[in-house]
């Protein structure tokens, strides 16, 4: 399974980004929100899920949209289920570490 990573340093913070690849330049709406799967935000490297997730810990900011990337962040006990919310039936989160 492969991902988008796209790995940003800002000052001292580590923003990682990521995406499930079939979903890189979709726009998903709920309501009012309309949220754009942009490749300046997601599209970097081409990785395995795998490699995205280990990026997690050296990572102060994390978001991730797509079913595989957010499920496998679960799974790894970085996400807690319910603060996932589903635009389009497609799942977003973000991490942030203080």
């Amino acid at each position: 399974m492969e991902v988008y990573m796209n790995l940003r340093k800002i000052g001292n913070n580590v923003l990682l980004a990521m995406c499930d690849a079939e979903i890189l330049g979709k726009t998903l709406r709920k309501g009012k929100i309309v949220f754009h799967v942009k490749e300046e935000f997601y599209k970097g490297t081409k990785v395995s899920i795998e490699e995205a997730m280990a990026m997690i810990e050296n990572s102060t900011t994390v978001n991730m949209i797509g079913k595989n990337v957010v499920q496998k962040a679960i799974e790894k006990g970085h996400v807690h289920p319910e603060a996932v919310i589903n635009i389009e039936g497609i799942p977003h989160a973000q991490i942030v570490k203080l």
